[in-house]
């Protein structure tokens, strides 16, 4: 399989990219900024290309779909992985936050997901993989602009689930927990420290285990419009 993975240069994103490429399929390693990081995950897998693209603009992400088509002829499974989030209470997140987290986590998605769907459409195959929050679910104190994509991003993964079935093409999401990767790195220690209270297991999500089951997954058929929960917080 050909799997695109948006922001996986490093966190979530570059576990699962790594575990792709373990189980033997062509990884394209996207990226903003960091390309050396971008460079050295790449490193890691037997069939990989590097892809820049901002996801906000819809002229990089067609170029960006454009070159994998053009190197590996197809894109069987999209990981939307791309994120950001910006910690204010809502009455004093500026407008231009607000918008740089709302274009590059639901708007982005968005748009990279539609140029892609027009490829699996074609080939009537594929599965199409949102990373989600429990935020989007509940919400969460200081992060307005993040919880609302998040929730976003559930509403349209069923949406796209149902427009999209007629081609088999299977889109879901996944919440995958707080993790130590670069958000939770970036968090207040009092966020971390009430995540990992809140955690039944007092252990914080790992990327290895959400990336494992986001490849298992995308080699699942006959399962789509679902929202996965691997948060240990929520029951």
């Amino acid at each position: 399989m050909v799997c695109l993975v948006t922001g996986a240069s490093r966190g979530l994103g570059r576990a699962v990219a790594v575990e792709f490429g373990r189980n033997g399929h062509k990884v394209v390693v996207h990226y903003k900024d960091r390309k050396d990081e971008a460079e050295q995950v790449a490193a890691l897998l037997r069939k990989a290309m590097i892809a820049r693209a901002d996801v906000r603009e819809s002229v990089d992400v067609k170029s960006l779909v454009d070159k994998v088509i053009q190197k590996w002829g197809m894109i069987d499974v999209l990981v939307n992985n791309a994120g950001i989030t910006k910690e204010s209470l809502f009455i004093k997140t500026t407008e231009k936050d607000f918008d740089d987290v709302i274009d590059t986590n639901l708007k982005g998605l968005f748009q990279v997901t539609r140029e892609v769907a027009r490829f699996m459409m074609k080939r009537k195959k594929g599965h199409i993989i949102n990373i989600s929050s429990y935020a989007g679910l509940a919400g969460k104190q200081g992060l307005a602009a993040y919880s609302a994509s998040k929730a976003g991003i559930i509403g349209f993964t069923k949406t796209a689930a149902k427009e999209l079935s007629r081609y088999n093409i299977m889109v879901n999401a996944v919440l995958p927990g707080f993790m130590m990767t670069g958000m939770g790195f970036d968090a207040t220690v009092k966020a971390r420290e009430t995540a990992l209270k809140e955690s039944l297991v007092k252990e914080f999500s790992k990327p290895e285990n959400t990336a494992g089951f986001i490849c298992y997954l995308a080699g699942q058929s006959g399962i789509t419009g679902q929202v996965f929960n691997l948060d240990s917080r929520i029951i």
